[in-house]
Parts: structure tokens; C-alpha cells; sequence
């Protein structure tokens, strides 16, 4: 019987890690002394995932590299972010290297003062290999990881940009074309859409705060920004009307929409109930499982189609920065070096667990050739990097923000009308993040 379940465990099955420890080997970090803080012991606090599995994995090469000991603890990503807020803001927290999440803590941990400043080290011969510059982060992953000042607080570490998936053998039977607008995109799921079959144009997320990932990407593309230069939020402007507006019409359609996180849009694209969805690249290696996917081997890739005012693709991601309350910073700093290193890099791009901020490894040829997900993935993934632009408001109410606005939209799923939802959305929120930059 076929298996309809979709999950993270069969979502990331199907992908091989990377295998000749060859292409790996031992770093060749010739001018850094690795050996200088040997005897160091590093706590380290990870959210649970593919990314902290990976470092639990290969911390002993680290450790035969440094002489230094890790200890680390994996934490279901809620209450890890919970628990790292909670230690950092005592001023005495029981980690040295902390794993954040970029769109929901960046703006947090950043006006708290709690990272460490890691300019210095990347400028230190001794304590930085040559490769690892500013200039190896795509622009989303710098934005990430600097604050206003040009300070790099973190390391990037891996991102989560947002293409289309499409169904190859539905777009064949009709005769249709990759959509390269949103405007396009939507008048072809008008084309596909049918009820008595069952099958719909266009699937994507609906729940209210799941669906502010999503929503972005049209906010975005109709030219929207989220805060003005005083930093005030713009989520009612005519952007964002119109914007919600192209979101509505596209997605309105498929029955059950308003109540959908990732895991129903990808089991309805998965099963071949919807043509086209706009997730983030971290979804392939589910639709390409043929134990869980109807699909397998029929998905085409492509970039998020432009809107009126550009084309850019929503970016959600981590990084690795160090608790300035540490003492051993430096030794610290080698390990969050080593966490974003070209080999680890390659490691979680060739098992389907991220995608690498760092651009050279994406670019790699001989990294490319250990990736077994269709090369038309990849090749988004690497357009995605370069039209890359924050997906969620650099804010601390970031949770807040999302139940709102994302209240609003999925509102407008079911009828509402865009402008009065945005405005209503928009007069709830607005004192609650003036109330937090006061804070």
C-alpha cells in the first residue's frame, strides 16, 4: 500500500550522505594554529535537526583536529530557543557556542548584547583560515549575521531559501509553461484547477503564522518592505494589499487551505492532488522519496516567480555565533569555524539536511557531484542565493508579528478582503513592537 504519511524522518530519506571520507579529509587549515587552545573543553547548545545531528556526528575530527573537547546537547528547536534566551539573559549561561535561529532571534539577541563579536577573529590569520570570508556568505546570510554597526556577531551557517516545485507530468498533459510571474503563476493553477478531479493549481501554506513564510514571498515581489526607516511596520500599505490579493487568488482554491502548515502542502503536492507549491528548498528529498511521494522523479524546480516591483526569494536561516559571557572565546570560535567549513558544508548539501550559506561550496563541482537530488534543484537553490532577501521583519516580537498578520491572510483564504484584514492586523500589532524597541 502506498504510504501517504510525510514526516521530517521519510522527508530527508533518500539523499546519501556524503560518502569517500576523500572528498572530505582533514581540513587543510595550514595557517591557523589549530592546536593552540588543546585542553579547552566547549559546551554547546544545538536545536534538534539534520544541522545538530551533523555536529554530533563528526565532533571527534574536530577534536583530533584541536585538542579541544566538545559537549554538546541537542534541544527540540522551541525549547531550545526558550532555554538559550533564559541562560544568556542571566548573564551566566552554561554554554560557550549557541546554535540561534536567524529570522525569529537575530534582532534579540543583538540589542541584549549577548553574542560575541567575531570581526577580529575572521581578520586573524592565526585563528581564521584563508577562505573563510565575508565574501563567501551571500548577501542574506550577511544580513543575518552583522548588526547595524558591521559587527559579525555569527557565523551563517545554513539557510533555507524558497523556490517552486511543480508537477512535470501535469504541466505536460496541458500543454503549459513554467510561470515566470506570479501573475502567470496564478492564471495556470486557474487552468488546472478541478474539483471533480480532485486536482488544483496551486497549494502553499494557509495556518495562520505558518503561512507568514509564504506570504512574504508575494509582499516581497510587489515590492513591500517591512519597516520604514524609523521603524515603523508597512504591513497595510498598497503593497501589501496587493500582494495578499495575488496570494488569495492563487491559493483560495484547494479545499482545506486556510488550516495548512508545510506538512499538508507537501503531502497534497506529494500525492499529486496540486501542480505547483512555493516552499523552501529543504522539501526535495520528500517528493523525490518514491516511499512517500506519488510524484517521485516527475518535480521540477524553478525559481519563486517575479512579482511587479522584482523577484526575490524569501530566506529563513541559522548560524553559530558565541555567548559573549564566555571565557573562551577564541577556542570557541574555532569550533563555530569548523561547524560552517567547506567539508561540513558539502556534508549537509549532499544529505538533503540545509543548504550551505557559504557560496563556494554550492559552486563546487566536485561537491555538485555528490548531490543526488535532480540537478534543476540545485541549480534554484544556487538562482535562489542570488535574489536572496529576509523573509520575516528583523524585529523581537517576531512570533508576534506572525500570529497577527498571518491571522490577517489566512482570513482573507476565506473571504476577507485583503485591505480590511491588513488594516485591522496592522493597528493590533503596531504597539506591540513599538512596546518592544522601548522595552
Amino acid at each position: 500500500m502506498f504510504d501517504t504519511r510525510i514526516n521530517r524522518r521519510t522527508m530527508l530519506t533518500g539523499t546519501a550522505a556524503v560518502g569517500a571520507s576523500a572528498l572530505m579529509g582533514t581540513p587543510a587549515f595550514s595557517q591557523v594554529n589549530w592546536k593552540k587552545y588543546a585542553g579547552t573543553s566547549l559546551e554547546v547548545i544545538l536545536a534538534k535537526g539534520p544541522r545538530g545531528d551533523l555536529v554530533q556526528k563528526y565532533a571527534s575530527e574536530f577534536e583530533q583536529l584541536t585538542g579541544i573537547k566538545i559537549g554538546s546537547e541537542q534541544i527540540p528547536e522551541q525549547q531550545q530557543r526558550q532555554k538559550a534566551v533564559i541562560e544568556l539573559a542571566s548573564g551566566k549561561p552554561s554554554f560557550d557556542v549557541v546554535h540561534l535561529s536567524y529570522h525569529v532571534q537575530k534582532r534579540q539577541f543583538e540589542k541584549a548584547g549577548w553574542l560575541a563579536d567575531l570581526s577580529g577573529f575572521m581578520k586573524d590569520a592565526n585563528l581564521t583560515e584563508p577562505s573563510l570570508t565575508e565574501n563567501e556568505f551571500s548577501a542574506a546570510g550577511l544580513t543575518y549575521a552583522k548588526n547595524d554597526k558591521g559587527q559579525m556577531l555569527s557565523l551563517p551557517w545554513s539557510v533555507d531559501y524558497f523556490i517552486l516545485y511543480y508537477n512535470k507530468e501535469i504541466f505536460a498533459k496541458k500543454g503549459l509553461s513554467v510561470p515566470k510571474t506570479i501573475e502567470e503563476m496564478n492564471a495556470t493553477a486557474a487552468k488546472i484547477d478541478d474539483e471533480k478531479e480532485g486536482v488544483y493549481g496551486l497549494v502553499g501554506r494557509g495556518l495562520k503564522n505558518a503561512n507568514m513564510t509564504l506570504w512574504t514571498n508575494y509582499f516581497l515581489n510587489y515590492g513591500g518592505e517591512f519597516l520604514d526607516a524609523k521603524g515603523n511596520i508597512l504591513t497595510d500599505g498598497p503593497e501589501a494589499i496587493a500582494a495578499t490579493k495575488a496570494y488569495q487568488d492563487g491559493m483560495k482554491k484547494y479545499p482545506g487551505v486556510a488550516g495548512f502548515n508545510w506538512m499538508e502542502s507537501l503531502a497534497a503536492f506529494a500525492q499529486g492532488r496540486a501542480a505547483m507549491w512555493i516552499d523552501g528548498v529543504g522539501w526535495a528529498p520528500g517528493v523525490e522519496n518514491p516511499n512517500s511521494s506519488r510524484i517521485a522523479g516527475k518535480v521540477g524546480y524553478a525559481m519563486v516567480p517575479a512579482g511587479p516591483k522584482g523577484q526575490f526569494s524569501a530566506t529563513y536561516g541559522d548560524g553559530i555565533g558565541i555567548a559573549n559571557a564566555s571565557t573562551k572565546k577564541e577556542a570557541a570560535y574555532l569550533f563555530c569555524q569548523w561547524v560552517v567549513s567547506k567539508q561540513n558544508g558539502a556534508r549537509l548539501l549532499q544529505a538533503g539536511g540545509g543548504v550551505p550559506f557559504r557560496t563556494s561550496v554550492l559552486s563546487d563541482p566536485e561537491v555538485q557531484k555528490g548531490v543526488t537530488l535532480p540537478k534543476e534543484w540545485l541549480d534554484s537553490v544556487i538562482g535562489a542565493a542570488k535574489i536572496s532577501k529576509l523573509g520575516l521583519p528583523v524585529i523581537i516580537p517576531v512570533a508576534e508579528f506572525r500570529d497577527v498578520i498571518g491571522a490577517a491572510v489566512t482570513a482573507t483564504l476565506t473571504g476577507g478582503d485583503p485591505a480590511t484584514e491588513l488594516k485591522k492586523a496592522h493597528e493590533q500589532f503596531r504597539p506591540i513592537l513599538e512596546k518592544s524597541e522601548k522595552a
